[in-house]
C-alpha cells in the first residue's frame, strides 16, 4: 500500500468508524438518484458489474436484486465500511453473486477482480465528491471497461437553480463529512469520454441537486 493510499484509508476509516452504523438510514434522504442509476445499468445476461467505493454495499445489493443473472464486485478503501458491507452481503439472499474487496479508487485493477476480464458496467455513487483525485478515478474506470461497457455516475450537481442561501447551507453541511460537490463534473466526464471517442449523456435533477452521467459506446 502506498503512502497516499494509506493516508486516504486512514481518513475514510476515521470518518466512517461510527457513521457506518447509521449510514444507510441517514443517507437515503439526500443521496438522490442512486436507484435511478441502478435502473439504467442494464448489464448483459451473465455480465459483470463493478462498484467503485461501494461503502456499505447498499447499491450492490439493490443492483443484485434487480439483475440476478449478473455478477457483482464492490471495493472500498475503508475497512470500516467493508465490515458493514461484508456482514450485510453475507446475510442477503444474493451473497453468492456479490464479492467485496479492498482497493483504492485511483489505482484499482478491474481485470484482477474479474479473472482477467473487463467489467461490462462500472458505477460510482456519491464517491467522486469525496476523492481529491476524482479526475483520476474517472479515467481509471473508463480505461478498464469492456469494449461495449458503460460507466455510470451519480453525485451532487451544481445546484445552480437552487436559492443561493440553500446552496451555501448544503455545501457547508456536506463539508463536515469531507464532501465537496464537483461543479465541473460534466466538463470532466465529457472531456474524458471525448478523449476515448465515447458517447456521454449528462443530466441534473430538480434544482440541479443530483447529477447523473453515462459514458459508453452504447449511448446515443
Amino acid at each position: 500500500m502506498s503512502a497516499t493510499t494509506g493516508s486516504a484509508a486512514t481518513q475514510m476509516d476515521a470518518i466512517y468508524r461510527h457513521q457506518r452504523y447509521v449510514y444507510d438510514a441517514t443517507r437515503r434522504y439526500y443521496l438522490l438518484g442512486r436507484d435511478e442509476m441502478i435502473a439504467d445499468l442494464a448489464p448483459p445476461p451473465g455480465g459483470t458489474v463493478l462498484e467503485v467505493a461501494c461503502g456499505t454495499a447498499r447499491n450492490l445489493l439493490c443492483a443484485a436484486r434487480r439483475y440476478p443473472a449478473a455478477h457483482f464486485i464492490g471495493f472500498d478503501i475503508s475497512e470500516e465500511m467493508l465490515k458493514t458491507a461484508r456482514r450485510t452481503v453475507a446475510s442477503s439472499s444474493n451473497a453468492s453473486n456479490i464479492m467485496l474487496a479492498t482497493a483504492d479508487a485511483t489505482t484499482f485493477d478491474a481485470r484482477a477482480f474479474f479473472s482477467g476480464s473487463a467489467p461490462d458496467r462500472i458505477f460510482i455513487s456519491y464517491a467522486l465528491s469525496m476523492i481529491p483525485a476524482w479526475h483520476t478515478v474517472i479515467d481509471r474506470a473508463l480505461d478498464q471497461l469492456a469494449p461495449s461497457g458503460e460507466l455510470h455516475i451519480v453525485d451532487f450537481g451544481r445546484m445552480e437553480t437552487m436559492p443561493a442561501f440553500a446552496r451555501r447551507a448544503i455545501h457547508a453541511w456536506l463539508a463536515h463529512f469531507s464532501v465537496t460537490p464537483r461543479p465541473d463534473l460534466e466538463n470532466a466526464v465529457r472531456e474524458a469520454a471525448g478523449k476515448r471517442s465515447l458517447a456521454c449523456s449528462f443530466r441534473e435533477g430538480r434544482v440541479g441537486y443530483a447529477a447523473r452521467a453515462i459514458v459508453g459506446r452504447a449511448q446515443n
